[in-house]
């Protein structure tokens, strides 16, 4: 019953494996090629004095971090390939690692070179900074730059993060553009690296262009294709209970709206203040080619006013995005396991996935009411999926289960789905709680590469 699934979605599987490989052996490689050059400029034969080290290791430093700042670029630009191989969890938290990593070295790449050129002395660093700063070519654009990349670092901390509101956030996030592209005339104007052999000038050309070149397509001209193709707009708003509301939408041409069930879209309703932030918000039906609906509960300033969107209002999207669906799938038996309105993209899967009587159960956690549950009890019917609702509170901050459950997290996923170490487990909810469920699916023998995770974090 649990075997292997159809060809075709292992394949989509297999591929997206490949491109995860790929992709770090291109990353390893850059950084590699970037050492090699340093070598090649004399880097090691400049380590033997204390001044000449220093400048040697800020040159290296600030090489890295150049080349992870593209990097970073690339991994948010909304690739398709990067999307469908990791999802945003995963390019998300790859992100956030590559960026501060850069900025980390960054800063000792300022630290090292500008101590460097003071001979090594702590004294002189002060005003060696200000004779950098104000006679070099490009250097203000330079420091301008590294103060955008440093506010975003900062702002991106768990802590500064949890007090801001996600639109405040977003649009301080990006005035990391800004400081790239305040980059790039300080690299050529006074990195030598840049220029110290042929190789080396068409490798941070063609990543220099690759960056630009992918965020002008899929962060801007795809997306404004899109829109101007399907031409979205609202037909009806329905609330759901528990602060939830159901936003159901129609446009032209559907039957090629690139979305699948489970994927999601960052949304912007023109009808009201704050529509140039978008805002995540998760696909809660399989797309039939005829309508669009989307689930939003009440949280944020832009989701507490989806129950006010007037019939009629235009809807931009960017997007899809996630790997939450059937292309993940390695497996002919699924579980899916969802908390709150995180059961909104399994709900989706629930109708888009092919898959046989027994082949798909969904654990249902909520507080008051569950969602959907007139239409699950239609799939139950129609297709065979098994419904395990868990209601009630979270026992605890470590759990992913009710208070009502005395056993332990992992012997109550082994007691509902005994055989779901053979399975693929798709999960959706708040970021606590998914991870809670991680490490039980993790302790009852689901592998990683079968276990879909998205999360409700930003």
């Amino acid at each position: 019953m649990t075997g292997p699934p159809t060809t075709t979605v292992a394949t989509g599987a297999r591929v997206d494996a490949g491109v995860r490989i790929g992709a770090g052996v291109v990353l390893w490689a850059g950084l590699l090629l970037v050492a090699c050059w340093w070598v090649a400029g004399g880097g090691i034969g400049d380590l033997t004095g204390w001044t000449g080290a220093l400048t040697s290791l800020g040159r290296l430093t600030g090489l890295v971090s150049a080349d992870l700042l593209l990097v970073q670029v690339l991994l948010m630009a909304r690739l398709p390939v990067l999307e469908r191989a990791f999802g945003q969890d995963r390019l998300i938290a790859l992100h956030r690692i590559v960026g501060f990593t850069s900025v980390n070295l960054m800063f000792g790449h300022v630290v090292l070179i500008t101590w460097g050129y003071a001979a090594g002395e702590l004294l002189r660093v002060p005003a060696t900074f200000w004779d950098l700063t104000t006679d070099y070519p490009a250097m203000l654009l330079a420091l301008a730059g590294t103060a955008c990349l440093v506010m975003t670092a900062v702002t991106s901390v768990r802590a500064a993060r949890a007090r801001l509101r996600y639109e405040s956030w977003h649009l301080l996030h990006l005035y990391a553009y800004l400081g790239v592209g305040f980059a790039l005339p300080h690299q050529l104007w006074t990195g030598q690296e840049f220029l110290t052999s042929a190789g080396a000038t068409a490798y941070w050309w063609s990543l220099w262009g690759a960056a630009l070149g992918a965020v002008l397509v899929w962060r801007i001209g795809v997306p404004l294709w899109r829109n101007a193709r399907h031409r979205l707009r609202v037909t009806a708003v329905v609330p759901e209970g528990d602060g939830v509301v159901s936003v159901h939408l129609a446009g032209r041409a559907l039957d090629r709206f690139p979305a699948r069930a489970g994927q999601f879209m960052l949304w912007r309703f023109l009808d009201r203040q704050g529509w140039t932030r978008g805002h995540p918000y998760s696909l809660s039906a399989a797309p039939d080619g005829r309508r669009l609906r989307i689930t939003v509960k009440e949280l944020g300033d832009g989701s507490r006013d989806a129950r006010s969107i007037r019939p009629g209002t235009r809807v931009l999207f960017e997007g899809p995005f996630g790997r939450l669906t059937a292309r993940a799938r390695t497996r002919a038996g699924v579980v899916l396991i969802g908390a709150g309105v995180g059961v909104a993209p399994l709900r989706a899967l629930a109708a888009g996935l092919d898959y046989g009587h027994g082949e798909a159960i969904l654990l249902h956690r909520f507080t008051d009411r569950p969602l959907f549950a007139d239409e699950l009890r239609l799939f139950t019917e129609r297709r065979g999926l098994r419904v395990v609702d868990l209601p009630g509170h979270r026992r605890s901050s470590h759990s992913w289960l009710g208070a009502g459950v005395s056993t332990d997290d992992v012997t109550a996923l082994r007691t509902w789905v005994p055989d779901i170490a053979d399975r693929d487990v798709y999960v959706c909810g708040p970021e606590q709680w998914a991870e809670s469920v991680r490490r039980a699916a993790t302790g009852a023998g689901v592998r990683p590469d079968r276990l879909h995770i998205e999360k409700f974090a930003w």
